[in-house]
């Protein structure tokens, strides 16, 4: 890999925070504005809701940017990383709060991950063209099943091009992490949910928030083997 490493795990972690706080403002208005545009009815959501979401997940993305931070140091690749927790956690949260995984985050996300590994940075080039192209067609397979057994829509087109990213940035061998890791954890929530009575039967679960789940482990995982 050509990039070299530039500084230690503290100086790391500060341009980890420094990052985050850069991105904080951006994500606030994306988060409201990107799902109003796709459905204007949103613009009447709570104030107060929309805050908790907000504080949840821009509290969990500083967390893992700042773990990142810590395992590359200062070095190029980790602005990658930061770049694609940023652009992971904003869609896990847009997607928990609306439903929504707007085109115009998933489609960057995806074309950034194959730029960035044009240097191999996470993945060879050739297994995350592979990635993203078996990213999106799995989940279209499993939709399309389950459209044809019963009669309705498991998930969104959103979802497939969610994990395409997810494929781009971390290459196609650990797309079966990714999706086991999204499932279990998203069955989990989904099993206490209705436990407590906050999920009804037939009442859909919105998948994004799990398929970025699953890939935050398969890249911190990844990160934790020796090279």
């Amino acid at each position: 890999m050509m990039w070299m490493q530039w500084g230690g795990a503290w100086a790391g972690m500060l341009a980890a925070v420094g990052v985050a706080l850069l991105l904080a403002w951006p994500a606030r208005r994306l988060a409201w504005a990107l799902p109003v545009e796709l459905e204007p009815s949103l613009q009447e959501r709570s104030q107060q809701s929309h805050q908790r979401w907000r504080a949840w997940f821009q509290l969990a993305a500083l967390v893992l940017m700042v773990l990142a931070g810590w395992q590359l140091q200062l070095r190029p690749a980790l602005l990658a990383a930061l770049l694609f927790i940023a652009g992971g956690m904003l869609l896990a949260w847009i997607d928990a709060e609306t439903g929504y995984l707007p085109d115009r985050l998933t489609l960057p996300l995806l074309w950034l991950g194959l730029l960035v590994n044009l240097d191999d940075t996470f993945a060879s080039l050739p297994m995350a063209v592979l990635g993203a192209a078996l990213g999106y067609t799995i989940l279209w397979v499993v939709n399309q099943s389950f459209l044809m057994g019963t009669g309705r829509h498991g998930m969104g087109y959103g979802d497939f091009k969610l994990l395409a990213a997810l494929g781009a940035w971390l290459g196609a061998p650990v797309l079966p992490t990714v999706i086991l890791v999204g499932s279990a954890s998203g069955l989990l929530v989904a099993l206490l949910l209705r436990l407590s009575g906050r999920l009804q039967a037939g009442q859909a679960l919105h998948f994004g928030p799990y398929l970025v789940a699953g890939g935050l482990f398969a890249f911190f995982a990844s990160l934790a083997i020796p090279s």
